[in-house]
């Protein structure tokens, strides 16, 4: 058995020449060319993919190679998993398969009747090998296309493979590609993407989902692991920002560098400072821009327009609302921009590295459980004073308890695989429900100074403020009133016991 480190990036199609101009590529040891066509097979319920499991054929030149492939272990990019590779004589043969379990369900006669195509990939594949420490780092450059159900979608990646060197020359080559050409790290392998074209599944927003987390961990690692969770959470989103005019790519990026800042505020007493660093600063600007975006998709589309539908001969507001509208595709394409600009890649590429880079061992570390409990409470009592603290005449004492809320609710979330799953459901849905309450509380609080921001000196467009304000007024009055009875219940919450588990 083979296992296989590899760190997939997209190449913008843009950027390929540029990219074969790279002077880094003189120094390759070794360089060829191949030409390869590849079918994927599974059952036509997708047998295999549910379990985890890729099959596919190869063919270079003549000759036909099976590879049967797990799913391992990915993180926004980077992924070590294992595989096997024989001959293709004709029939599959899983003979290679060093785990029984695998290799006795596919070599069920009823499942291999079964097995039939999926998709196909076509490119054309240039190797680089570099030499490394303790042994060599492969680049490949991929340029082709991905073929199912009469569908297909270009294939413009970059592949490099360990060859017996440490994880860190992975990280050091791509670090000096990515300076001339944009590289960001790929979540989706071609055999994923050839599936989806094959279902003819819609491309959606991905949300944040659960990270696996067990008490025998360090803090560190559970922070490595949830970071990690974050970084694909973004890179999960990236492409539809870039293609989609659907908001909801931009805020989930948005949401995902939140969560990251988040972690590094809750494991900030056992991170190295230089590795909190290198992730909360080159995240910033992004942070900054996404935030810009999604502010003003919200001014349109729930705090403006629902005026504008309700009051559709009042002439003063289409004025206004184009103005938002301009300003809001200003910030969408600035948001855009950069995430297609080389510095983008570059910043995901440092974060990797960072995470893969630093093992904290000895006497330092401290268990899970314990580390959790004191933070969770730490912040529950940050809270309660956020609460005693709270006026709902006081706008800027609401912010801060929406704050406290969020880095209380996002510490649950991280830690919610340590205890019973139904306790931290209930608290989560009361702390998301106050979340959204005051986060209505704060759009329509921020509404007024955006407003009058983009109405200027226009007195038609300050008159177009004053009517908005005054629809929305009834709807504010409603949220404060339930902020009230909140708070009463905010002030009696519970944190869930957090005990060991087996995971």
């Amino acid at each position: 058995m083979a296992e296989e480190v590899e760190l997939k990036l997209a190449l913008a199609e843009g950027h390929q020449s540029r990219f074969l101009r790279h002077p880094l590529l003189k120094q390759a040891v070794e360089r060829h060319i191949d030409t390869l066509d590849n079918i994927y097979y599974d059952t036509t319920d997708l047998s295999l993919r549910r379990r985890g499991i890729a099959l596919r054929l190869r063919r270079k030149g003549r000759d036909w190679l099976q590879t049967v492939k797990l799913a391992g272990n990915s993180a926004a990019g980077l992924s070590s998993r294992p595989e096997w590779e024989v001959p293709y004589t004709g029939h599959f043969d899983f003979s290679c398969v060093e785990q029984s379990a695998v290799r006795e369900w596919l070599q069920r006669p009823k499942l291999l009747a079964r097995i039939v195509p999926i998709c196909e990939t076509r490119f054309r594949r240039i190797t680089w090998k570099f030499s490394a420490a303790r042994g060599a780092v492969l680049l490949t450059l991929d340029r082709g296309w991905i073929i199912a159900n009469g569908r297909r979608e270009a294939i413009s990646e970059l592949e490099l493979e360990l060859a017996g060197a440490p994880v860190h020359a992975i990280f050091g080559l791509a670090t000096q590609l990515a300076q001339r050409v944009s590289l960001t790290p790929s979540v989706l392998s071609k055999a994923e993407r050839g599936y989806r074209l094959h279902t003819g599944a819609p491309s959606v927003p991905f949300k944040a989902e659960t990270v696996a987390l067990s008490a025998a961990m360090s803090p560190y690692e559970a922070f490595r692991r949830i970071a990690l969770s974050c970084l694909e959470h973004l890179q999960q989103n990236h492409r539809g920002a870039l293609s989609s005019d659907d908001p909801e790519y931009i805020h989930q990026m948005r949401v995902a560098t939140r969560r990251l800042r988040a972690a590094l505020r809750l494991f900030g007493p056992v991170l190295p400072e230089h590795l909190a660093e290198s992730l909360r600063t080159p995240l910033s600007a992004l942070m900054k821009q996404l935030g810009r975006a999604r502010d003003l998709d919200v001014l349109l589309t729930e705090i403006a327009n629902p005026v504008l539908c309700a009051l559709p001969n009042e002439p003063r507001l289409p004025a206004l609302a184009s103005d938002i509208t301009n300003r809001r595709y200003a910030a969408r394409a600035q948001a855009i921009a950069m995430l297609a600009a080389p510095d983008y890649g570059r910043i995901l590429l440092t974060a990797l590295e960072s995470l893969h880079a630093i093992h904290l061992t000895g006497p330092a570390m401290i268990a899970l459980l314990s580390f959790a409990s004191e933070r969770l409470h730490r912040l529950r009592k940050k809270l309660r004073r956020l609460t005693a603290a709270a006026d709902i005449d006081d706008p800027a004492a609401l912010h801060a308890l929406r704050i406290g809320v969020k880095r209380l609710r996002y510490a649950l979330e991280f830690f919610s695989p340590l205890a019973r799953q139904h306790a931290f459901d209930r608290v989560l849905k009361q702390l998301a429900a106050l979340q959204d309450t005051l986060g209505q509380l704060n759009d329509l609080t921020s509404a007024g100074a955006m407003l009058m921001d983009c109405a200027g000196d226009d007195p038609r467009l300050r008159e177009a403020v004053t009517l908005i304000g005054g629809w929305h007024g009834p709807r504010y009055a409603s949220l404060l009133a339930g902020t009230s009875h909140e708070l009463i219940r905010l002030k009696r919450l519970r944190l869930p016991k957090l005990a060991a588990n087996d995971k």
